[in-house]
């Protein structure tokens, strides 16, 4: 009977090292798990930046001028009468732009902060308060039918990398992908004129610059009447052609230039 006993002890202290051993094991994963999340989630996270340098390492040396194609593959510089100063809107209401991109108009009573320079249609501020951004002397270069992974596309990112910054005011500068529920791709010049009168061929235009003009750096902002919003279309990316459009068209040179 004493025998039968201790066996039974035997078995129970057996099951139960057998059941410490595998709570140990399975704790073990578990821990190792955790570990390996953990370091999956630290390497993503550094991988972006080196993928970044390495993807962008060829734009090291070069100005904006120098990125992308020759101003040539741009139309001329066109320009309408601008309306919509200080006319605001609440972040709900939607506004019936006239031109897409537009480059003036009602827009939101707040404006997109300046840190972030590139933006896609996945996760881009409202057309309503980017246009408060052209109230406020940014350029905008709109874009559309640009992939991912493509050199058009690290163009743009090394434009953004060489604008960064929010504390110079001439680096008022956004790209942004343009949303087609937010109107149809250059729509609205019916058709589209230089300033001799000559239709420009937009079919191929992957780019648009758009600026809000006050009518010149000299002209008092009180003068609402010469206000103009400026447009140029680009056939792909071109530093060269933004380089000049910021150029003719500062921050300065706006109805709010000391507001974003």
């Amino acid at each position: 009977m004493a025998n039968q006993k201790k066996t039974r002890r035997e078995v129970a202290d057996q099951l139960r090292n057998q059941q410490k051993r595998a709570d140990k094991r399975q704790g073990l994963i578990i821990v190792g798990a955790c570990v390996a999340i953990a370091v999956l989630i630290v390497g993503l996270a550094a991988f972006r930046p080196i993928k970044d340098w390495w993807d962008l390492r060829q734009y090291n040396d070069l100005e904006i001028g120098d990125i992308g194609a020759k101003a040539d593959t741009c139309s001329p510089i066109i320009t309408k009468k601008a309306t919509g100063n200080q006319e605001h809107v609440g972040a709900d209401v939607e506004v019936d732009y006239p031109e897409a991109p537009p480059a003036f108009g009602k827009h939101e009573d707040t404006w997109d902060p300046m840190g972030r320079k590139l933006y896609t249609k996945d996760d881009r501020p409202d057309t309503e308060r980017l246009v408060h951004n052209l109230e406020h002397g940014y350029t905008i270069l709109w874009f559309r039918n640009i992939e991912r992974n493509s050199e058009e596309y690290d163009d743009l990112r090394a434009i953004a990398d060489r604008l960064k910054g929010d504390s110079n005011m001439r680096t008022k500068f956004k790209a942004v992908e343009w949303d087609d529920a937010d109107g149809e791709w250059l729509d609205g010049g019916n058709p589209w004129k230089d300033a001799e009168g000559n239709e420009i061929d937009t079919s191929d235009m992957k780019v648009a610059f758009t600026h809000w003009s006050k009518g010149g750096e000299d002209v008092d902002v009180s003068d609402v009447e010469k206000q103009v919003g400026a447009w140029q279309f680009c056939g792909t990316v071109s530093g060269a052609a933004l380089n000049d459009f910021m150029i003719e068209y500062p921050y300065l040179d706006s109805p709010e230039p000391s507001g974003g």
